[in-house]
């Protein structure tokens, strides 16, 4: 019988793509430690893309149309900057554009 080693990994300084054993080139180790910066990036990016939404739809839920238009143009530049780095795809960022300026319409 073989003898199982569990190789324990800490998550709060890998992310979720890291695998248990160790990588064994060097372009591997420096490929790890960069994916793992990289999706701190990417998580905080995709947070304050939500956030934006957010703020956009209690706006909304207020029905205060002066304030939903004032905000409208950061929202836009917010998505279109997460979209840039490809975190979202510009067509995702557009169509939520488009469905907040017809709520904002309605009101």
């Amino acid at each position: 019988m073989s003898k199982i080693i569990h190789y324990s990994v800490d998550h709060l300084k890998f992310s979720r793509y890291t695998i248990a054993l160790m990588a064994n080139t060097k372009s591997a180790i420096k490929r790890v430690r960069r994916i793992s910066r990289q999706t701190t990036v990417n998580k905080s990016r995709k947070s304050k893309f939500r956030a934006a939404l957010k703020k956009m739809n209690i706006i909304l839920e207020k029905k205060d149309k002066k304030e939903a238009l004032a905000y409208l143009p950061k929202l836009n530049s917010q998505l279109m900057k997460i979209a840039k780095t490809g975190l979202i795809k510009k067509q995702n960022a557009s169509r939520n554009i488009s469905r907040i300026s017809r709520k904002i319409n309605s009101l």
